[in-house]
């Protein structure tokens, strides 16, 4: 017989159990619905009951219970999630908290979402990565705005498990039919959004019925506890494991120059050394030479493994790209429909350039005016211009480059999607790919024997475009106009494209509205590049009010050709010279979206020329801007 040291024997133990631990499935889920609905206090419970909770945790809970809990109703569980100072003191959950615990059967990482409105935002983080979601409702009020916009929410983020709970029935004396009543309103709106019908059960969040014992107030409920469910219920991480491989490279692993690898997290599908695949959006192909792991070389790795690949041929691959099964490789495209939750209280401006990342891709795109919006009360399809804060609508999303995609509702890794403001970098979306546009798949540049070179040539100048931006009555047309007869004295073909003067044809359509001013801009854009692709001087007068337009329009011009004019006049003395009467009228509020009235305009940051008007004449300026010329680019005039 063996001896083994009480040491060794500790040491024995911990390992199976660190074995059998790791042999445990994961389950991800969230806790939704309406404000006051019990969230917080159910995973307080289930931690509680599971035994999550160590000694000196469950002393401080009592001593918070007593200080600013229940008040003499024992253990408030709901402080064991709600950490931030303002959740305790408000009573209410803000933050999304992640909690981890485990039982004899399975893992779990639980996410308590906020259930007032103004934190839709933050239920859609949690529910972005969750297998599973418990929609809880207050037996006394039934299903409300807030219950079925989470319901809605959690189906489109694609999770395929969904428990009705039913809370706080042990206040209205455990009426069964106030529980079936409330299970056939959510089913019949489960239903019509598409969502299986969820598992239904009735709790008590504070006294723990039917949670993870059975409760003998309910002789009428035959199912499951909730903790029995989620011990049992199918894991999203065992259908994507089924897919076909997949793989988004987040990082270019090179230690040293014999190895190079490519780190990333396997979204769908089971990779395995010799297996073909394909890099995409590039298409080469290759296969798997190696699967690294911190512990060593796999034989295999599966949807939700993080790993690093090496591939039997040096072939172009980057952080973005997809490493995909060769026959089965996702799409690129550059035209979505796409799903938006509107999470910023700045509402949607169609045209405008967002940052979109998907994954580790960082792109430019822009959003056109919405299809619909969605009533989340009635799912009506809404006729609207723009989206607001926590608005759900569809809307097409033309990025500035292909990228690879997949539907949202076959990967979620490769079809979801953030929006980020480029001028505050605060994440304004979230967005879902339905599928792609065809429309750039159909359409080819077409060969076009006489360059833009060769116009130039024939002109015998440099084409370029200077673009005036200032408020109103700041002298940008007065200025161009001098600008245009130097450069026609001296023999160079030149056009003005102004602002007043375009109104009246091509975007006559255009209001004044923050959207309308972004499509007026790229419009105008498009159209001085393609005269500067006749070889042509382009001189726009625009006021031209957001930085982010006239970084666009830069960005159609090929590098050095764009020329930012700032005619900087002081809103007073723009005022003051009303030649047009403009202000007077905003003034008395006849004009709406008025710049420097009551719209906003941002000045240039780094212009290329600085004209300030209250020193500089309008001719001074204009030479000022020839001189420039001759100085930067070296003209021959």
């Amino acid at each position: 017989m063996t001896a083994y040291s009480p040491d060794a024997l500790i040491a024995a133990d911990i390992d199976t159990y660190l074995h059998q631990h790791e042999q445990k499935t994961l389950l991800r889920f969230l806790t939704c619905g309406s404000v006051d609905d019990g969230k917080s206090t159910l995973i307080g419970r289930l931690l509680y009951d599971a035994r999550a909770i160590f000694d000196d945790q469950l002393a401080s809970l009592e001593a918070d219970s007593r200080r600013v809990g229940t008040q003499g109703q024992g253990i408030d569980f709901a402080l064991l999630v709600d950490g931030l100072a303002a959740e305790r003191e408000q009573g209410i959950t803000i933050d999304v908290a992640y909690r981890f615990f485990a039982t004899e059967r399975r893992k779990f990482i639980v996410a308590d979402t906020p259930g007032h409105e103004q934190y839709t935002r933050n239920m859609v983080t949690g529910a972005s990565t969750a297998d599973l979601a418990i929609v809880l409702v207050d037996a006394r009020k039934g299903v409300l705005t807030q219950t079925r916009r989470h319901g809605y929410l959690a189906h489109l983020l694609g999770i395929r498990h969904t428990v009705l709970a039913v809370n706080k029935l042990d206040l209205i004396g455990w009426d069964q039919a106030a529980f079936d009543a409330i299970v056939t309103d959510f089913s019949a709106f489960a239903t019509s959004i598409g969502m299986a019908p969820p598992l239904a059960v009735p709790i008590s969040g504070l006294g723990g019925d039917n949670i993870a014992r059975r409760s003998a107030a309910t002789p009428w409920y035959g199912g499951p506890t909730l903790l029995d469910h989620l011990e049992t219920v199918e894991v999203e991480s065992d259908v994507a494991a089924a897919g076909d491989f997949a793989m988004p490279v987040q990082w270019v692993n090179r230690p040293d120059l014999d190895f190079r690898g490519f780190a990333g997290l396997v979204s769908s599908g089971t990779v395995r050394p010799g297996d073909p695949v394909r890099i995409v959006p590039s298409g080469r192909t290759s296969s798997v030479a190696r699967i690294v792991a911190m512990g060593g070389d796999l034989s295999e790795a599966r949807a939700g493994q993080s790993v690093t690949l090496t591939l039997s041929d040096e072939v172009d691959c980057s952080r973005g790209d997809v490493i995909a099964a060769a026959d089965a490789a996702p799409q690129v495209a550059d035209q979505f429909a796409a799903t938006l939750v509107w999470l910023d209280e700045a509402p949607l401006l169609p045209g405008r350039g967002y940052w979109l990342k998907s994954g580790a891709t960082t792109v430019t795109a822009t959003v056109r005016p919405p299809e619909h919006a969605v009533d989340v009360n009635t799912l009506a399809e809404l006729s609207v211009k723009t989206l607001g804060l926590n608005d759900i609508g569809v809307a097409h999303v033309h990025t500035d480059r292909a990228i690879p995609y997949a539907p949202y509702s076959d990967n979620r890794d490769l079809g979801g999607f953030i929006l980020i403001d480029k001028a505050t970098n605060a994440t304004v979306a979230a967005g879902l790919i339905d599928w792609a546009l065809r429309r750039a798949a159909n359409i080819h540049w077409q060969a076009i024997e006489i360059t833009r070179e060769a116009h130039a040539a024939q002109k015998g100048q440099a084409p370029r475009l200077l673009w005036f931006t200032g408020l109103s009555g700041s002298g940008k047309s007065t200025i161009a106009n001098l600008v245009e007869k130097r450069l026609h004295a001296l023999g160079k073909h030149s056009f003005m494209l102004d602002g007043d003067n375009i109104r009246h044809g091509l975007n006559r359509d255009l209001g004044f509205s923050d959207a309308d001013r972004i499509e007026n801009i790229r419009r105008v854009g498009e159209v001085a590049r393609l005269m500067t692709d006749a070889g042509l001087i382009v001189l726009s007068a625009f006021i031209s009010p957001f930085r982010a337009e006239r970084d666009m329009v830069r960005r159609m011009m090929p590098e050095g050709e764009f020329l930012e004019i700032f005619v900087d006049t002081p809103l007073a003395v723009a005022e003051a010279r009303d030649v047009k009467g403009l202000y007077a009228r905003a003034r008395a509020g006849e004009i709406r979206d008025f710049t420097g009235i009551s719209s906003p305009y941002e000045p240039p940051l780094n212009p290329d020329v600085h004209i300030d008007t209250t020193r500089t004449t309008p001719e001074e300026a204009a030479e000022l801007i020839v001189e420039t010329l001759l100085g930067v680019w070296s003209w021959t005039l």
